[in-house]
């Protein structure tokens, strides 16, 4: 993993485990938030965005598999390697078909697990420089064509898909109603019309509503902003 981003959640109820993977990957530069069940790894998984997930298939509540199920359909995207003393060619290949990217049995080398990581994190970048848009906790996947913050989906229509895609793409720049009619509608401006303000307060609730901090900002008299805060 290269730049900044280095933060993994591991996934782990067995203390002795779970400390020694902490110790070694904090030795090893990264950041690490650790989950000892999987509710704490919903919890986790949905509220910060990390390079990789380590994940055990056996947790003493939730099952590891439907862990990533639920993470997978809230809109998570990190890749996950799952880490397990179910070594059978079944139980790896239903861990890789249930949305794990890769499959580590215990016991392990811990350099084998670093290499892993660093190939996870590698194809974890590429991916999202080529595909995602991210502007604070919010995320534009221009494959699949939707919005998320936090990990939670937004549900936008397709114009206010294009809409929100616009203002991200112009981050921290002041857009003018002339410019959206332009750019996401195609058309020249006509004073009269309100389209703009109808549809900018749409997606201004659908993304600002009930978090932490709004994105979306009226700069009066001028048009609209996206940013976020510091």
């Amino acid at each position: 993993m290269t730049g900044g981003h280095r933060r993994i959640l591991v996934v782990e109820d067995d203390p002795e485990t779970a400390g020694q993977l902490v110790e070694e990957l904090t030795t090893s530069g990264y950041d690490v938030d650790l989950a000892a069940n999987g509710r704490e790894a919903l919890s986790h998984g949905a509220a910060r965005d990390y390079a990789v997930i380590t994940i055990d298939r056996m947790l003493p509540d939730i099952d590891g598999i439907s862990v990533m199920r639920q993470l997978r359909d809230d809109g998570v995207a990190a890749p996950f390697l799952i880490i397990s003393a179910l070594g059978e060619v079944d139980d790896r290949v239903r861990g890789l078909r249930a949305g794990g990217d890769d499959y580590l049995v215990k016991p392990f080398s811990f350099t084998e697990l670093l290499a892993r990581l660093e190939a996870l994190g590698r194809r974890s970048e590429t991916i999202a420089k080529e595909t995602l848009l991210r502007v604070g906790d919010l995320a534009i996947d221009l494959i699949a064509r939707n919005a998320s913050r936090r990990g939670r989906k937004i549900p936008l229509l397709p114009r206010e898909f294009q809409l929100l895609e616009y203002l991200v793409r112009n981050e921290g720049r002041v857009v003018s109603r002339a410019m959206l009619l332009q750019h996401v509608w195609d058309l020249h401006f006509d004073p009269s019309t309100n389209i703009i303000d109808v549809y900018v307060g749409r997606v201004r609730r659908k993304v600002d509503d009930a978090q932490a901090y709004p994105l979306i900002h009226t700069i009066r008299g001028i048009g609209y902003c996206l940013r976020a805060p510091g």
